[in-house]
């Protein structure tokens, strides 16, 4: 396994595949011998084990369907291998597709009563506070979930976060030739002109954040300085990644990466310059068809066994110790952890920041319309 996964490793691995020394571990373990709480679990939480939930599964039909965000059809191949090797009797079916379109499907399902998945995992968190208010989500609390960093979870527990994903940008160590790391605020000079990959800004909402706490930090004159690099845009947070991999590009912007990488690329992470990390929220909607199942998957992906094998070293439980030289990532103040849900919070706002990247490079590119990117500026 590569020490970084792109986006689309990340996701397509999720909080199965993408924590793959957790899934081999899991799948090698005897069925008897995977718990899902432990003692001094709090009151409220899941006490039955995987295997007395996967038998309850199996009697109440064996599906389960599931709508997880990601960048292509592929990413979530991972994560299905390996529910599938532990739970080989339940037929699960995966479906992934950008969370923005996604979140609209359910919603529409919702409206025509036709409702297709029993679980949502989506990067779209205010959709889930939109949900709970709305009575859509289950109130349930899966085995662990007392260990869950709170702002990563629900009080009420109609939703918890099952997976740690930091966005950043990366650079190809050996080409970048430098024995000081690269920071945000290098990207501007001109030596990395033509050598820079980079996920549309106002295509992804968390690309966006890390952009506009980018523009906050160094101020507009980093944006247009880092417009006139003639950077390589392209959809989707897996490409910058592929980009620096496939040895393309040297450096990759808005991607996510693992900071305990022994691999030749550095995901930056230095102190006193922004990137940004949140929790990717999981819940079980009331209307499920299989709600045992969705139980289970929950329960799956917040073990330990599964969190100790996060590709990146971070874990949503506070239980779970990151290897030597990371700490949770939320004690990472340039992660800005609690800003990332405050931010998708104010669709204004983040309406507004698509617009002004949106319009604002494609002005620079020579091209001043809002489609310069292929898209639609509010995609």
């Amino acid at each position: 396994m590569p020490s970084f996964l792109s986006r689309r490793r990340v996701l397509a691995t999720g909080a199965g595949a993408a924590l793959g020394v957790g899934a081999v571990t899991a799948n090698a373990a005897p069925a008897s011998a995977s718990p899902v709480t432990s003692h001094g679990t709090t009151r409220g939480e899941e006490s039955r084990t995987l295997d007395e939930l996967y038998r309850t599964a199996l009697a109440e039909g064996g599906k389960l369907v599931v709508y997880a965000g990601g960048d292509t059809p592929t990413q979530q191949d991972g994560t299905k291998a390996a529910f599938k090797a532990r739970f080989p009797d339940l037929d699960l079916t995966l479906v992934v597709d950008y969370s923005k379109y996604h979140d609209v499907r359910v919603d529409n399902q919702f409206a025509t009563d036709t409702l297709v998945p029993d679980v949502v995992q989506f990067q779209t968190l205010q959709d889930f506070d939109r949900w709970k208010a709305q009575g859509r989500l289950l109130h349930y609390k899966p085995a662990g979930f007392s260990k869950v960093y709170d702002r990563f979870k629900d009080p009420q527990g109609a939703w918890v976060a099952t997976g740690a994903i930091a966005f950043s940008f990366m650079y190809d160590t050996a080409k970048a030739g430098s024995k000081t790391p690269l920071t945000p605020r290098d990207l501007v000079d001109p030596k990395w002109k033509g050598r820079i990959a980079s996920s549309f800004p106002h295509d992804d909402d968390a690309v966006l954040y890390l952009f506009t706490l980018y523009a906050r930090k160094y101020g507009w004159d980093w944006v247009a300085r880092f417009a006139a690099q003639d950077v390589r845009f392209a959809r989707g947070s897996n490409s910058p990644g592929d980009a620096v991999f496939g040895g393309q590009k040297t450096i990759g912007v808005g991607t996510a990466g693992s900071a305990v990488s022994t691999s030749p690329v550095t995901f930056a992470i230095g102190a006193g310059h922004p990137f940004m990390a949140w929790g990717q929220r999981t819940a079980v909607l009331k209307q499920a068809k299989n709600t045992t199942a969705a139980k289970l998957f929950l329960n799956w992906q917040l073990s330990k066994e599964m969190q100790n094998g996060s590709f990146n070293g971070w874990s949503v439980r506070t239980d779970v110790t990151p290897p030597a030289g990371l700490k949770p990532i939320w004690e990472y103040p340039d992660a800005h952890v609690d800003g990332f849900p405050r931010f998708m919070s104010d669709r204004a706002e983040v309406e507004r920041w698509k617009q002004t990247f949106a319009l604002y490079f494609g002005e620079v590119k020579g091209d001043p319309t809002p489609g310069w990117l292929g898209l639609h500026p509010g995609a």
